[in-house]
């Protein structure tokens, strides 16, 4: 990249009017509607199934190309008649090729196959548990997004090919099946059941969804939409507290987006499995989520756990308008679906549960998730050009996720909250049931509130990277503060420091005093603001943005550190930790603010300082700088802990029920002796009593207890696995068993992945767990056996999964390594994960180097 707009027009070219994507389908035929019939056999995983597809013929052609993957067609034809087929499952493309030209209009094209259910998440899958009684169950899903419809029926598997979808389904005697629409249900004479369901509104194939299994239901009225919880059996009263949410939230959307929710139920479905891929997906009408995102089970849960629920439950029912509803045309602009999410999800916790301080902590924790990418040379536009299916599933990183929330949030703070949600209401009335692309809605923002937004936009979403921001001068004259802004960009390495520029719009203020908008442009831009005292930059932290201050005004808002709003204060923690970890400023201006932490400060404060700790140590994992650290962090934290206690008390803040579990975790790693023996004593308990451990520390408490475990312990814990039944917590364990610091241990946890101790879901779990602590040895092992190893992968994750096992190492073999095994294995198009884990390796080693001196000055006088 040159200059920002030279850059900004260049790639608004090239995604606003992109060429035809390697693999895209041609357009000149395209589906009305499906009628899809399938009869799965779940314990041979196959399923027969056989479809009628109403098309419409735009452009006279001798061919036909569809989507299809994974499957044996046994008969294609059109209107009637019989036709020659091949199926290309490389391209994952289906071609019929007609004995004469079809014309243009309305035909009929039907197919019948055989399909495969898998193991993974992936297409039709199978989830296996184990009842309470010791019964082994399997529970049937669909997972298509990204492109995995495909793997269920032939079909225009792109978004923009939207079209109505009737679904058929046979599911054995006494199971339940449940689909995006509500069904009539007929007994067969075999004693099976023909669940017919209700056609779809106008929609994308990923969205459609089938389940069957031994579930039950449970349901709550939200005005004239019914909501539903569909489970296992026995846990269906788990998911009261996702019910009073989504009946929450869709009186909430419903006013907000001003389109009344357009499907008579809402069902979430909680899976027992786990996916390395995603944790719940927005099937419209059928909301599918893993246990964990979705059931609390008050016995063993944490706040964060029932925070989590409400958080990924606002995700999805947000996706039932930004995403089903309107749709973006291609995979380009994947951020209209997931970056708005993002931005619901938290708006909408803030909204209804103000004591959550949803906003405050998105900007201690999801801008610096965004940030951690955006700012090393693994960073990419926020809308960007996908190619292949690998690059699919490449897009849904932090970019997409937390940068685009990001960037809508300053949006949102820019044009105000009201004409915001004006534009989107004229982007929701004129665009439903259709699809959009990114500057679609720029126009109706700009129509509704009179304000040009887009090319600031642009700046923010063509191109990748951070703006610094920098208060160079600042000077009081009658009563008003006159301070100049220089802008540059903040960057962890030397390709993502590449001079650029952004029109970044943000509010600038005295400690207390009214800011003022302004947009820093160029490499000067002067503001003015009320009153006189310490400059603060970007006000309330709604820009996306790092902030930075000559060395006396920062000095000045140390001193005033304790009347900042709390937005600002951990946005103060987040930039100097991050300006330090750069080199644009010094450690020890970091360590000013740190210490201006008082002992009375905000949870969310103390939770930053924690994280802050965790990653000083984590940059020196293996020497003595790194047990420095740690003293120095159970000296610094232990107290906090004391304060508040081990055990959760009536009527606290959610804040400190997060912040104990933050701290018994961060303190159990540093070695505090106290978590330490808390944690052996627990488990001894836990053999005997399942509920032991109390629910607000048991995360923690169980993760230390696994990361210092002895080989007697290790035995213990993998006993306990082995004998557990409920799946959530049985797959709980099995992370625990590869969290081992000893690497004999983490071996024998290796050793699992060829038994059949472990379900083909669980296994990916343990070889993550493993890399946490031992990225070297996970990594060769999977290499050694990686055709084993992508077996039990999804196909949307084989790309970036091995690469990203060895990413935590500090071997300097290993980059070499990871470069070597993506060059033998991945195509240059699927090698985004192998760049991330690269950038991540350098940027690691450049950033300890980096601080080692400031690091050792600083603990030496603490």
């Amino acid at each position: 990249m040159k200059f920002a707009t030279t850059a900004a027009a260049l790639l608004l070219a090239a995604v606003s009017t992109p060429a035809l994507a390697a693999g895209q389908l041609p357009t000149d035929v395209v589906p009305v509607s499906y009628d899809i019939t399938v009869n799965p056999d779940a314990q041979k995983l196959t399923f027969t199934g056989t479809e009628t597809v109403n098309v419409m013929v735009k452009k006279g052609t001798s061919t036909i190309v569809l989507n299809a993957a994974d499957m044996t067609i046994s008969r294609a034809t059109i209107d009637g008649k019989g036709v020659p087929f091949k199926l290309d499952n490389d391209a994952q493309q289906l071609t019929l090729t007609l004995p004469t030209a079809a014309k243009v209009g309305g035909h009929v094209v039907t197919f019948a196959w055989t399909g495969k259910i898998n193991e993974s998440a992936a297409g039709f899958f199978a989830i296996d548990y184990t009842n309470s009684d010791g019964s082994k169950a399997r529970m049937l899903a669909t997972q298509f997004e990204a492109p995995d419809a495909r793997r269920f029926a032939p079909m225009w598997d792109e978004p923009s090919f939207k079209a109505k979808f009737k679904l058929s389904a046979v599911a054995p005697k006494g199971q339940l099946a449940f689909s995006n629409m509500p069904a009539t249900v007929a007994s067969r004479a075999d004693g099976t059941q023909l669940y017919s369901f209700q056609q779809t509104p106008t929609m994308s194939s990923y969205l459609l969804f089938l389940g069957m299994g031994d579930m039950e239901r449970k349901t709550v009225m939200a005005g004239k939409t019914e909501i539903g919880v569909i489970t296992r059996k026995g846990v269906k009263d788990q998911g009261d507290y996702a019910l009073a949410s989504a009946k929450r939230l869709l009186t909430y959307y419903n006013d907000y987006f001003g389109q009344p929710y357009p499907l008579p139920k809402l069902d979430m479905i909680a899976g027992p499995g786990s996916s390395q891929f995603f944790g719940a997906m927005e099937n419209w009408g059928a909301i599918f989520y893993f246990e964990p995102e979705l059931l609390f089970d008050a016995k063993r849960a944490t706040e964060s756990d029932k925070q989590r629920i409400f958080v990924v439950v606002a995700h999805e029912m947000a996706h039932q308008w930004f995403g089903d509803l309107v749709t973006m045309n291609w995979w380009d602009d994947l951020w209209l679906n997931e970056g708005f999410a993002s931005w619901m999800e938290n708006k909408t916790s803030a909204d209804l549960n103000p004591d959550w301080f949803a906003r405050e902590s998105a900007v201690a924790f999801d801008r610096e998730g965004a940030i951690a990418t955006d700012a090393t040379s693994a960073t990419h536009p926020i809308i960007r050009h996908v190619q292949t299916v690998d690059q699919i599933g490449e897009a849904f990183d932090s970019i997409t996720y937390q940068k685009g929330q990001a960037v809508i949030t300053m949006i949102e703070s820019t044009l105000g909250p009201d004409k915001f949600r004006d534009g989107i209401r004229r982007y929701m009335a004129k665009y439903k049931y259709g699809n959009t692309s990114t500057d679609m809605l720029w126009d109706e923002l700009e129509a509704a509130s009179g304000v040009k937004i887009k090319d600031s936009a642009h700046d923010f979403t063509l191109q990748g990277g951070v703006p610094m921001v920098t208060v160079t001068s600042s000077t009081c004259v009658n009563g008003q503060t006159v301070a100049t802004l220089a802008q540059g960009r903040f960057g962890l390495d030397e390709a993502s420091k590449v001079a650029t520029t952004w029109r970044v719009p943000l509010r600038v203020g005295t400690v207390g005093g009214a800011p003022a908008s302004v947009v820093a442009t160029g490499a000067a831009t002067n503001v003015t603001v009320p009153g006189c005292g310490p400059v603060v930059l970007n006000v309330g932290k709604g820009s996306y943005m790092r902030a930075r201050y000559s060395a006396d005004a920062h000095a000045a808002l140390v001193d005033d550190y304790a009347k900042l709003a709390l937005a600002d204060r951990v946005g103060m923690l987040g930039d100097d930790y991050a300006l330090a970890r750069s080199g644009d400023q010094d450690f020890s201006t970091w360590a000013a603010t740190y210490a201006a932490v008082p002992s009375d400060a905000s949870p969310l404060e103390w939770s930053v300082v924690s994280g802050e700790l965790g990653s000083i140590a984590g940059l020196y994992e293996g020497s003595p700088l790194h047990d420095q650290v740690s003293a120095l962090t159970i000296k610094r934290l232990g107290p906090v802990l004391a304060a508040i206690g081990y055990d959760a008390k009536p009527g606290e803040s959610p804040l400190v029920t997060n912040l104990r579990e933050d701290l018994v975790g961060r303190l159990g790693s540093a070695g505090d002796p106290d978590v330490l023996s808390r944690a052996r004593a627990y488990f001894a308990k836990l053999r005997t009593d399942t509920g032991a451990i109390p629910p607000a520390i048991r995360a923690p408490i169980l993760g230390t207890f696994a990361r210092n475990a002895s080989p007697a312990d290790w035995d213990a814990l993998l006993a306990l696995t082995k004998a557990e039944t409920n799946p959530v917590v049985k797959n709980g364990y099995v992370r625990l068993l590869g969290q081992a610091r000893d690497p004999a241990l983490a071996q024998r946890a290796l050793d699992l992945l060829k038994t059949d101790v472990l379900t083909a879901q669980q296994k990916p779990v343990i070889l993550r767990a493993v890399a946490s602590a031992h990225p070297d040895l996970a990594f060769d092992y999977a290499v050694a056996n990686a055709d084993m190893v992508n077996g039990f992968l999804e196909a949307s994750t084989r790309a970036g999964f091995i690469v990203s096992l060895g990413a935590g190492s500090n071997d300097p073999a290993m980059p070499g390594k990871i470069a070597a095994y993506a060059e033998k294995n991945l195509p240059e198009g699927s090698r985004g994960g192998m760049k991330r884990a690269l950038a991540v390796i350098a940027v690691r080693k450049a950033v300890a180097d980096r601080l080692r001196a400031g690091v050792t000055a600083w603990v030496g006088k603490n």
